[in-house]
Parts: C-alpha cells; sequence; structure tokens
C-alpha cells in the first residue's frame, strides 16, 4: 500500500513502501471530525455509512470522501466501480494518520484503508482477524484451505507447530521452517505478508498458521523454504498482534 510506518519502520510499515508514508492513527480523530459510528457485526468491529462526495482511482486503489451526519472522512479499498452519491458503508478498522501518497501527491490527514467498502444493504465487510496484516498495497492473493498433510521440514529446519511451542526460546534467533504458502499479501510498507502452513499444529488455537514477513515474491500454493527471525508478541498497534512471527525471512520456492 503505499504506506512507511515509522514503527518498524510498524513491520508491515512497515519499511521502504511503494510509494506512500504515514502511521497508524490511535484514536485519532475524522479528518473532519469523528464520525458516529455503529458495531459491526464481528466483535470490535465498528462502521459508518455515508454518501460519497469524491471518488479517486488510482491503481490499486479507490480512494473515496464520505460525507455522515457527523463529518467527512476518507477511505480507500481495492479498486472498485462506485459513483459520488452513492451511499456505502465503511469499516473504520485500519486507520492511517498523516497519510501521504505519491500516487496522488496528496496527503490525508486520517484515511482508513480497508478490505472492501459495501454498498448500503450490502453485507459489511468483516474486520482483519488480529496477526492480519493492516493496510495492503495490493489485494491479497485468495487463500487456500489449511493444509493438513505433513510437509516435511526443511534440513535442519523445523516445523511450525514447534516455532509456537518454542517460541519463547526462539525469539530473536533464526528459525528455518519449510511449508505451504496459504495467504500472500504484497507490497504492504515495503514488505510482503506470507502465512505458511505445514500440516503440523492445531488450528483451534492458530498453532498451525506461521505468519512471516519477506522481499520475495511468491504466490498462494508455492511449497517454500523460508529463514528469518524469530520475534514474540509483536504488537503493531491498531488492534494487530502477533504472539509469533518470522521477520525478514529469505525464501526459496521448493
Amino acid at each position: 500500500m503505499e504506506i512507511r510506518l515509522t514503527a518498524l519502520c510498524f513491520v508491515l510499515a512497515l519499511s521502504a513502501l511503494n510509494g506512500c508514508s504515514g502511521k497508524p492513527a490511535t484514536n485519532a480523530p475524522a479528518v473532519n471530525q469523528t464520525p458516529a459510528v455503529a458495531p459491526a457485526a464481528q466483535p470490535g468491529a465498528q462502521t459508518v455509512t455515508g454518501t460519497v462526495a469524491e471518488t479517486i482511482d488510482a491503481s490499486p486503489y479507490t480512494y473515496l470522501r464520505v460525507k455522515t451526519d457527523s463529518g467527512e472522512l476518507w477511505a480507500a479499498a481495492s479498486q472498485f466501480k462506485v459513483e459520488v452519491g452513492d451511499r456505502v458503508v465503511v469499516s473504520l478498522e485500519t486507520p492511517m494518520q498523516n497519510f501521504h501518497s505519491q500516487t496522488l501527491n496528496r496527503d490525508f490527514p486520517l484515511i482508513y484503508f480497508v478490505p472492501r467498502i459495501a454498498r448500503e444493504g450490502e453485507p459489511t465487510p468483516p474486520a482483519m482477524a488480529v496477526g492480519h496484516s493492516p493496510a495492503e498495497s495490493r489485494p491479497a492473493s485468495a487463500a487456500v484451505a489449511a493444509v493438513t498433510e505433513i510437509v516435511a521440514p526443511a534440513k535442519g529446519g523445523t516445523t511450525v507447530a514447534n516455532v509456537w511451542a518454542n517460541r519463547a526460546a526462539l525469539a530473536g534467533k533464526q528459525a528455518t521452517v519449510r511449508g505451504k504458502i496459504v495467504k500472500f499479501t504484497g507490497g504492504v510498507l515495503g514488505l510482503n505478508w506470507v502465512h505458511v502452513q505445514d500440516g503440523t499444529g492445531a488450528a483451534a488455537d492458530g498453532s498451525n498458521d506461521l505468519t512471516l514477513t519477506t522481499t520475495t515474491e511468491a504466490k498462494v500454493g508455492d511449497v517454500i523454504t523460508a529463514t528469518g527471525t524469530v520475534a514474540v508478541d509483536k504488537d503493531l498497534g491498531s488492534g494487530y498482534r502477533y504472539a509469533v512471527i518470522l521477520e525478514n525471512a529469505v525464501i526459496s520456492v521448493k
């Protein structure tokens, strides 16, 4: 996404991002004033409904200025067709404060980057789960079903379940895992965000899935070997927390 956070500089920042800079908003006001919000379908999510006053297409995003009963706000989502006057519902899950878009050469005091903006009457998109990237420079590739067959570890490597189980001891150390990519989100604050599974661990507690960051390109379904630094209890703000993550991974596709 066009975003450069000052915090990993956030991890998901999150590092020399493709054309943008900014920092996550914490209890930030809306562009004019904080819009009235209502609980969304999922816990913790908030939404606001309003009328589109301005729309700008700048691949891969559509930017909207939305008028609500309590003021105006800006939001952006993967490019879609919308017109001035349309009524839309925006999920206030990923605020970015003092965001500069290099593509538009424009500053936004506050803008919300969201997976999808729904038209009024359509189902409201769910809030991102904890551990997912907050803002994306291009849409995530489609996720695949959970991996159930065991993927053999790389020589000298370990399993996803072992990284979870031994994360405290591994914190700050290098680890190598081999598994299948089940989700790939590219170009988020200069990094690609990859979810890898190898058939170990339990879906019930999330220990079957390991998130890693990398600058290497790959795609959902690839079986990769990844070596990176283990970080634990990574709090990126705005509700995005990782109990364990493999950072700055070097990956190879097998």
